[in-house]
């Protein structure tokens, strides 16, 4: 479940290593003409692989709200359009660009080794910075905002649900109780400010506090819900949309989305007359892992876990 732990000296890229790249390319079933998105260009691995199957008339828009990720677009390729944006903005701004329908939409909600070891964005409960964690350096909210402002309800309800916090409740509560006794601007005074209550591994323990927050910081799973929307509306026939996830808690939301298009868990009804009209078909009923020669060359892959689904 937990994303963190790995260092860029650990792999080949100094900004991170794409996950699954095969299986994704694989999964995406690229045309040479198509129209493709990445939602999240990053370092630019999966895209550059997509760019790789395309022809002079392929196109592939790149969304990513994180401003270091620019520098990564490759030169002088006019197939490639970066737009600097959240991908929960997808429909919208490919409209802008003229672009309607598009054949495949690849989404890796990882956070990439770069921000991990950027200490200057709060990620990483190795470096010693501070307490931002946006991925859009535009947005007004920060982790230390969000830390002295939330209630203790708020507080607790946001670590059992994205950090799935063994003792969520009784950190909430000394949070509240802590914060204004003690300095809370850095990510080590927060984990000195949690240390008397850690329960199990230290490590694995911070690493959950720390997504929770990030995630609530970046409103991460509404932006997902609002893309997942978006896709089969944008999606041509036979077009294909793969998302890679890294905790349990976006995989149930990617997984139920692909098979019911909600939300929520459906729950059959013998006497309903109601059919529903599905957009979207499931490729691989079970989620796609990373071979045992991936995990050995880049261990961020244990994790995760791919998803597809074509469009009817």
């Amino acid at each position: 479940m937990i994303e963190e732990k790995e260092k860029a000296s650990e792999q080949d890229s100094s900004y991170h290593i794409p996950v699954l790249l095969n299986e994704c390319i694989e999964a995406l079933n690229i045309k040479s003409s198509g129209v493709y998105v990445d939602c999240t260009y990053g370092g630019g691995g999966h895209s550059r692989a997509i760019l790789e199957k395309l022809g002079k008339e392929g196109k592939l828009f790149a969304f990513d709200q994180d401003d270091d990720a620019k520098a990564n677009v490759p030169k002088g390729d006019d197939r490639i359009t970066f737009l600097p944006y959240n991908f929960k903005n997808l429909q919208r701004f490919l409209k802008l660009n003229g672009v309607t329908k598009v054949d495949g939409v690849l989404a890796d909600l990882g956070v990439s080794s770069y921000q991990f070891d950027t200490a200057e964005k709060g990620f990483s409960t190795r470096f010693e910075g501070p307490l931002d964690m946006r991925m859009d350096n535009s947005s007004p909210f920060t982790a230390e905002q969000l830390l002295l402002t939330y209630s203790e309800q708020q507080l607790h309800k946001m670590f059992e649900q994205y950090g799935e916090v063994t003792n969520s409740k009784t950190l909430a509560k000394h949070i509240v109780a802590c914060r204004n006794k003690m300095p809370l601007t850095t990510t080590f005074q927060l984990k000195e400010m949690l240390s008397a209550i850690v329960k199990g591994n230290p490590n694995k323990y911070f690493s959950q506090v720390f997504q929770a927050i990030r995630m609530e910081v970046n409103d991460e799973t509404g932006a997902l819900k609002e893309m997942l929307l978006q896709t089969p509306e944008i999606l041509k026939e036979g077009g294909r949309l793969a998302v890679i996830t890294f905790h349990s808690i976006e995989d149930r939301i990617v997984k139920v989305f692909m098979r019911d298009e909600s939300f929520e868990e459906e729950v059959y009804n013998p006497f309903s007359r109601e059919v529903k009209v599905k957009k979207l078909r499931v490729v691989e009923k079970k989620a796609i892992a990373a071979t045992e020669d991936e995990l050995k060359k880049n261990k961020r892959s244990r994790s995760a876990k791919l998803r597809v689904a074509e469009r009817i």
